[in-house]
């Protein structure tokens, strides 16, 4: 099945003006520039154009290539300055690329800043007759929504409000239900949900999420990796305007974090040794996760390694796991308890990890063996970024976010016992 979005060596250069120490330019100036250039050019019509010190190339995209198919919901990230937006406004026809080319079948509604394509002085229900003619949509189908358009957007006493008195939030809940409601094949949704409260997110969330049940595509932008993991199952990570990964959501937000250099190695104080004379691992892995090493938030999971103790030595070999966020600072660490000294073998060790204790997020799980003697240790082994894990929120009844949507601070997040009750 042909994709119903082709991007190939998709390029988007900016010619970047840089402010002259001189106050101000003299219309003389402009004319003597001129009239030199056109001198030169004269002289040496094939010489290369000197460089414009005033004037710097930039390349927001460079050489961008991918395929979406119909109905996947795909999540697009990076950091600041990586070419999202620009992207974003290829894809929506609001600019054309310098180089390459786009292919697109089917009609596309995009919401990539508040009140685009709404026009100030028109009421919000002129605004949705007219959006929903810019999509290309007749009158008689725009009437057929239009009852859903206002019920989801929340403005109906403000219908006939001209939209530049809306709110914000105003704006963004009705230009959300016109470009989710009216019928487009692709909806392309850019970070503008932030401005949304709580309530509104979770609800444009789960419109999204009908969006491509529906078999319509989706193309969401965020910074918010947890929207990012619950809405999309796939995934386009994009570094300085180039494409850095193309897959499943999981790994692109795993790709992302290591291209920042979140996942580097530089905080470890260990060998990063897999063996020693002692003992070596086998294996590694998690158990009880989804494809793409997914975890519900209030899910156990279990960690499991195998190794391999080579000689009889003094002491006690104790398996420990290591959880690290994505900043490479440390969550916790965890020891095997009762453990004697083991004859030469293979071994097993896991560790079960109770539910709603880590955080939404990604995590890097480091496996190691320390062999403890005589008030020494000595590490055996140690793969610092062994396993992957990405736990996601359902954002349902049992999170207790009481409607909050943002991102919960901290590494863990337990539920404790709690009591509540009048005072006396």
């Amino acid at each position: 099945m042909a994709p119903v979005i082709s991007a190939q060596n998709l390029g988007k250069k900016y010619i970047l003006n840089h402010q002259s120490q001189e106050r101000y330019t003299a219309l003389r100036d402009v004319l003597t520039n001129s009239a030199k250039h056109c001198a030169r050019k004269l002289r040496h019509p094939f010489a290369p154009s000197e460089s414009d010190p005033s004037h710097e190339v930039f390349w927001a995209l460079k050489e961008l290539s991918f395929d979406i198919q119909q109905g996947d919901r795909v999540g697009i990230i990076g950091r600041n300055g990586a070419g999202k937006s620009t992207l974003l406004k290829i894809l929506s026809r609001i600019t054309e690329p310098t180089t390459g080319k786009v292919r697109i079948q089917g009609r596309v509604a995009s919401l990539l800043e508040v009140g685009t394509g709404f026009h100030p002085e028109l009421t919000g229900r002129e605004n949705i007759f007219l959006n929903g003619a810019v999509l290309g949509m007749s009158k008689i189908e725009i009437k057929k929504k239009f009852d859903d358009i206002v019920a989801f957007a929340e403005i109906e006493k403000f219908l006939d409000t001209p939209v530049k008195r809306y709110s914000s939030g105003m704006y963004v809940r009705l230009a959300f239900a016109v470009a989710a409601q009216l019928e487009s094949e692709i909806l392309i949704v850019d970070e503008v949900l932030a401005v949304g409260d709580a309530q509104f997110q979770k609800k444009c969330l789960g419109k999204m999420e009908q969006v491509g049940q529906d078999g319509r595509t989706v193309i969401f932008v965020s910074h918010n990796m947890a929207a990012i993991s619950n809405l999309c199952q796939k995934g386009i990570a994009l570094q300085a305007g180039s494409l850095l990964f193309q897959g499943s959501a999981s790994e692109a937000i795993l790709k992302y974090y290591q291209s920042t250099g979140d996942a580097d190695d530089s905080t470890n104080n260990h060998s990063g040794k897999n063996e020693s004379d002692t003992a070596k691992l086998l294996s590694t892995e998690i158990v009880g996760v989804r494809s793409a090493l997914e975890i519900n938030i209030h899910n156990d999971f279990i960690i499991r390694m195998k190794y391999e103790i080579k000689r009889l030595v003094e002491g006690r070999c104790v398996p420990n796991f290591h959880f690290f966020a994505p900043d490479g600072s440390y969550a916790f660490a965890t020891n095997a308890e009762g453990v004697s000294t083991m004859p030469p073998g293979i071994y097993f060790a896991e560790c079960k990890i109770p539910g709603d204790m880590l955080n939404e997020g990604t995590y890097f799980i480091g496996v190691a063996l320390t062999n403890y003697h005589d008030n020494h240790f000595t590490v055996e082994f140690f793969d610092r970024n062994a396993l992957t894990l990405n736990v996601i929120d359902p954002m349902d009844e049992h999170s207790n976010r009481y409607g909050y949507a943002g991102p919960m601070p901290g590494v863990l997040r337990p539920k404790f016992s709690w009591n509540i009750g009048r005072a006396k």
